[in-house]
C-alpha cells in the first residue's frame, strides 16, 4: 500500500509538473507576440493614440481591449492592454497541443524603454476594440500641375504671375503649402505636404524656363527632414541625386 501511495504521489507530480510547465510555455508564447507588437510600435515618430491602437490591431493575433492617453509624447504616451494567444503542449505519452489567451500592457513613448518587456496582467471583460485608419494624406496634384503650367519658348522668359495663376487653378487640399519663385528667366514651383518632422516629406517640384517645363518629385532621401529636397530652391537649383 506504501509503495502504490508513494507511485500516485510520484504520477501525480510528474503530470502536474509537465501541465504547468506547459502553461508557462504557452504564457511565454503569448508574450513574445506581445513583445513582437511592442517592437513594431516603437518609433519617435508622434502619433494619436488611435494611430497606435490602428496599428497595433494589424499584428498578426494582436487584440487591443484597452487604449490609455491621447498621444505618444504627451505626458506618459500611450499605453495599451493586448491579448494574445499563445500555445503549450501537455500530457506525457501523447503530447496535445492547446491555446491560451494572455493579456499584457505595452507603453509607447519616446521615453519607454526600448525593447520593452510587456507586464502581464490580468484580461477585463468588454469587446475587442477596432480603430479606423489613419486618414491618407492629401494628393498632390502631379498630372495637373503639369497640364496647367505655362510653356515658354527659348530666348522668352517665364512670367512669375502666369505660373501663380497656373497654381491658384489647380483644385489643391487646402493642408498643401504652395510656393512660387522668379530667379532670372525662370519661376521655381514647391507644393507640399507638411511632414511631421520625422519621415520623408510629401512634396512636388517644377521649374519653368525658356525651353522647359519640368515636373518632378525628389528622391525618397532628399524628401527627409533636414535635407533641403522639398524647397523652392531646390526646384530652381536641384541637388544631384544621392550615390
Amino acid at each position: 500500500m506504501r509503495r502504490l501511495l508513494r507511485f500516485s504521489t510520484l504520477s501525480f507530480l510528474v503530470v502536474y509538473g509537465v501541465v504547468r510547465f506547459s502553461d508557462d510555455e504557452g504564457t511565454a508564447a503569448a508574450r513574445e507576440v506581445a513583445g513582437k507588437a511592442a517592437r513594431l510600435l516603437e518609433s519617435r515618430r508622434p502619433r494619436t493614440a488611435e494611430e497606435v491602437g490602428y496599428s497595433a490591431s494589424g499584428v498578426d493575433g494582436v487584440e487591443v481591449l484597452r487604449v490609455t492617453g491621447t498621444a505618444t509624447h504627451d505626458g506618459d504616451g500611450v499605453e495599451l492592454l493586448v491579448r494574445t494567444p499563445g500555445f503549450g503542449y501537455e500530457g506525457v505519452l501523447a503530447p496535445e497541443r492547446y491555446e491560451v489567451r494572455r493579456c499584457f500592457e505595452i507603453r509607447v513613448s519616446p521615453e519607454a524603454e526600448w525593447d520593452q518587456e510587456p507586464r502581464r496582467v490580468g484580461c477585463p471583460d468588454g469587446p475587442v476594440l477596432s480603430f479606423p485608419p489613419p486618414p491618407e494624406p492629401p494628393r498632390l496634384p502631379y498630372e495637373e500641375l503639369r497640364a496647367e503650367l505655362p510653356r515658354v519658348p527659348k530666348g522668352g522668359r517665364a512670367d512669375e504671375a502666369a505660373v501663380r495663376r497656373a497654381v491658384a487653378a489647380l483644385d489643391m487640399d487646402p493642408k498643401i503649402r504652395t510656393e512660387v519663385k522668379a530667379d532670372g528667366d525662370r519661376v521655381g514651383v514647391l507644393l507640399l505636404v507638411p511632414g511631421n518632422g520625422f519621415d520623408a516629406q510629401d512634396c512636388l517640384l517644377a521649374r519653368v524656363e525658356p525651353g522647359t517645363t519640368e515636373v518632378w518629385s525628389p528622391s525618397r532621401i532628399q524628401r527627409m527632414p533636414g535635407e533641403g529636397g522639398c524647397s523652392v530652391g531646390n526646384a530652381l537649383n536641384p541637388a544631384p541625386p544621392p550615390h
